[in-house]
């Protein structure tokens, strides 16, 4: 679930908590007046149902964007905090729908103020509940626009990061083969002073030999 998606399905909860709640009054005037709801209590129940989805996977979509980082943790808390409330919602349809609590609690109002659409014309903007700074007054596509801006910037933290790992890879790699050449060099030159050496040694026995020859042939005793 991308980041613009989160938001539209938040949106569509917050629209289906109020039909939720249009039903409910209705189901509830139609029991006062006589009528037989057990058409409208079979929706009630199939859109209930749906609601708890709805929320479930808004929980799951907030998860995999604050563990993989493509939004601020500001931003994953106010989120967070907009399920909260869905839940809240959802605990007093369901006693509502149940008869366990009377249907002004959750107040119609309350349940519609997290329903306008994002694309509701004049109305209020339905990301202000529990707002950070960041998004306080922004509009739907104006917070769209932040995060996608937040987005590029962190992609492009990240394509810097990759530019200078590389680039300390290049120079590894140079120094390795420096490395290499030196103990090449090193190398030739233990050769050249080991055939340096021997012939030393070799010459040093020939001027050996022939000072040895000679002092036999001046011997006097010869």
């Amino acid at each position: 679930m991308s980041q613009d998606a989160w938001l539209q399905n938040y949106d569509a909860t917050c629209r289906l908590a109020q039909e939720i709640a249009e039903n409910i009054h209705e189901r509830n005037r139609q029991q006062r007046t006589g009528g037989n709801p057990a058409k409208i209590n079979m929706t009630l129940r199939a859109s209930l149902q749906k609601l708890k989805q709805n929320i479930a996977q808004l929980k799951e979509g907030l998860l995999r964007a604050s563990s993989s980082r493509r939004i601020m943790q500001s931003e994953a808390d106010r989120r967070q905090n907009l399920i909260d409330d869905l839940l809240t919602r959802e605990k007093q349809l369901n006693a509502t729908f149940k008869g366990d609590i009377t249907e002004s609690e959750p107040s119609r109002s309350t349940l519609m103020a997290g329903g306008a659409g994002a694309s509701g014309g004049t109305s209020a903007n339905p990301w202000l509940i529990n707002e950070s700074e960041e998004t306080k007054g922004l509009t739907f596509g104006e917070i769209k626009q932040q995060q996608q801006r937040v987005i590029e910037a962190q992609d492009a933290g990240l394509d810097a990061l990759a530019a200078v790992i590389s680039r300390q890879k290049i120079m590894g790699q140079e120094i390795g083969n420096e490395l290499d050449e030196q103990n090449e060099i090193v190398d030739d030159l233990a050769h050249l002073v080991d055939t340096t050496d021997n012939r030393i040694r070799n010459e040093t026995r020939r001027v050996k030999l022939v000072e040895t020859k000679s002092a036999s042939c001046g011997d006097p005793g010869d």
